[in-house]
């Protein structure tokens, strides 16, 4: 049996970075993917400025110890990444007693298929991994 998900798509927002209290470094990132919308019938169609409408989907992606630093240090919004990992399903109960449900993808692989957009001096990727 295999649980695998491969994802290639842009970073929607910041990564969220933290440390359990077990010192496990932990990073959060969204990556949106998207695909040609249809119609009714199941065809594709286009948008108002002439291309190809697209649906999109985000992705909940969590990474931990080294790639969590790797990730948290050199990803930033709106960078193309490629991510393996497997597929984890979480349930649990909100403070009203209800049910509730989640998906996320934990990651085993982050691939950076280009620079991140770099919105500060500090944040500028010059010393991020080279890409293949």
């Amino acid at each position: 049996m295999t649980n695998i998900a491969i994802l290639t798509g842009r970073i929607a927002r910041e990564p969220d970075t933290r440390e359990t209290k077990g010192g496990t470094n932990v990073t959060g990132i969204t990556v949106v993917t998207d695909r040609p919308a249809r119609d009714k019938d199941g065809k594709t169609y286009k948008d108002e400025n002439g291309y190809t409408a697209k649906e999109s989907e985000f992705h909940r992606v969590t990474c931990f110890n080294g790639l969590a630093k790797t990730v948290g240090q050199y990803c930033s919004k709106g960078q193309l990444v490629s991510v393996q990992g497997r597929i984890h399903y979480t349930q649990w109960e909100d403070k009203d007693g209800v049910t509730r449900y989640g998906t996320e993808i934990l990651a085993d692989k982050v691939d950076f298929l280009s620079r991140g957009s770099g919105s500060s001096d500090d944040n500028d990727n010059t010393d991020a991994p080279e890409i293949d």
